[in-house]
């Protein structure tokens, strides 16, 4: 697999458990991910970034996982849709995984991991006064963005359905929205 200089110690903490891997340098964290922790939620798509499909959650923002070496986020919490429920053992499932469930918000199901942690994130994003842009520019700074039909769509914009369950994933996402 390749000379020991282009492989360093790596630890991640995905799902909450720590993971100490010798890791190629060359290596992204999907791969990582689905060969090496057999956590095969996210999924490789186009490996350009462009679909979402591979969207996981590094230190609570996401991230298309096709895109970044694993050995740049030594010390990175990762949070896959198989970690999103918080409770361990996957038992009970994230609000977002259980409106997916009751919207029909999927069809293949593809798209479905990388398109809950991606909502996930635009949750978090949103709650934290990011905005996007269709964000109101008279909006306050740093307060919380209203996450309307139109700001759910735009934040979603780079994850993609190619079964077109979109109307159905937004209402999922408003079903959740605190």
């Amino acid at each position: 697999m390749g000379n020991l200089q282009h492989r360093s110690q790596t630890t991640l903490r995905v799902n909450g458990k720590p993971h100490t891997l010798t890791v190629d340098h060359r290596r992204v964290l999907l791969d990582l991910l689905r060969e090496d922790l057999d956590l095969t939620g996210a999924k490789k798509g186009c490996d350009h970034g462009q679909c979402g499909a591979c969207t996981v959650l590094v230190d609570g923002r996401r991230v298309n996982s096709c895109l970044l070496f694993a050995v740049a986020l030594d010390g990175c919490e990762v949070t896959t849709v198989e970690g999103l429920s918080g409770d361990g053992g996957g038992e009970e499932p994230h609000p977002l995984q259980r409106a997916f469930l009751e919207r029909d918000a999927f069809q293949c199901g593809y798209c479905t991991p990388g398109q809950i942690c991606s909502a996930a994130g635009v949750l978090a994003e949103a709650a934290a006064g990011h905005p996007s842009h269709v964000t109101d520019p008279a909006a306050p700074s740093g307060e919380p963005v209203p996450l309307d039909r139109e700001e759910i769509r735009e934040r979603l914009s780079g994850n993609l359905c190619r079964c077109g369950a979109y109307p159905r994933i937004a209402e999922a996402v408003e079903d959740v929205i605190p």
